[in-house]
């Protein structure tokens, strides 16, 4: 793993316009992100069948976010998580969250179905996370160390770190930047990559052991909207590449995909 976080070049051209139009040309307002007011709602979001795929697919998804003393649930920072956590410091919170896992279906992704690849149920992780909010002059950061275990073992651990910037806000209008890495162990790798002897005679494909590893990075901008005192729209894009293991899996038909989401919540 010798290779540093990855940069605006590495992702394609037409991401990387993507991103650059939207911030000019989407008005937008509070960070989604950058923020620690409440908010719920409901989000449509396009993605990948799962990392590496060559099929896109569409889904609801939650708009929340709540902090409370000592509760809180967001989906603001990557996953579907709550928990508890306690203020270390001004700015610094160190806590313990529950997530949703996302598994992997075999019926949308064409590549799986053609090679009989088994489905991946979906599941939760436990974990613990340190979060250390700042602002450099007028801009808001956020830096996000997390460990996610999975509550099923043999799906191993993950952990992410997360860094995200308010670049501009004028008025009603702001918006944000963030790029994420995440790193696996071998279980967690194995399990979405690896290919067994036994699975290898299912599906066709070869044997390959996912060892552990950088797992993928990306970069993203995110956006909001306030539409009234109380009703905010919020969305975000992402370009994510599967990096070391993953990237070289017979299962992954690509290196790179998107990610798009848009909602519409009550701000309170």
């Amino acid at each position: 793993m010798n290779r540093a976080t990855p940069s605006l070049r590495e992702f394609p051209a037409g991401i990387r316009i993507g991103i650059f139009a939207c911030g000019l040309i989407v008005p937008l307002a509070a960070f989604a992100e950058l923020s620690n007011d409440s908010l719920l709602g409901p989000g449509l979001r396009s993605r990948p069948a799962y990392d590496g795929s060559a099929s896109q697919r569409t889904e609801l998804v939650p708009v929340v976010r709540y902090f409370g003393q000592p509760w809180f649930v967001r989906s603001t920072q990557g996953v579907l998580e709550g928990g508890v956590r306690k203020e270390l410091a001004p700015g610094l919170h160190a806590g313990a969250q529950l997530a949703y896992e996302p598994g992997r279906d075999t019926s949308e992704s064409d590549f799986l179905k053609s090679h009989n690849v088994a489905d991946i149920d979906r599941g939760t992780s436990v974990g613990l996370h340190l979060e250390w909010d700042h602002k450099l002059g007028p801009m808001p950061i956020t830096l996000l160390a997390r460990t996610r275990q999975h509550t099923d073992s043999d799906r191993g651990t993950q952990i992410d770190l997360r860094f995200s910037a308010g670049v501009y806000r004028g008025g009603p209008v702001a918006v944000g930047v963030f790029t994420q890495a995440t790193w696996a162990n071998a279980k967690s790798a194995g399990s979405f990559y690896g290919i067994t002897p036994q699975q290898s005679v299912a599906t066709g494909l070869p044997v390959f052991a996912a060892g552990s590893g950088w797992m993928f990075g990306s970069v993203g901008l995110l956006w909001s909207v306030d539409l009234s005192k109380n009703w905010i729209a919020v969305g975000s894009m992402e370009s994510r590449r599967l990096q070391s293991n993953a990237a070289h899996s017979p299962l992954a038909e690509r290196e790179s995909n998107y990610y798009a989401s848009a909602g519409l919540a009550y701000h309170f």
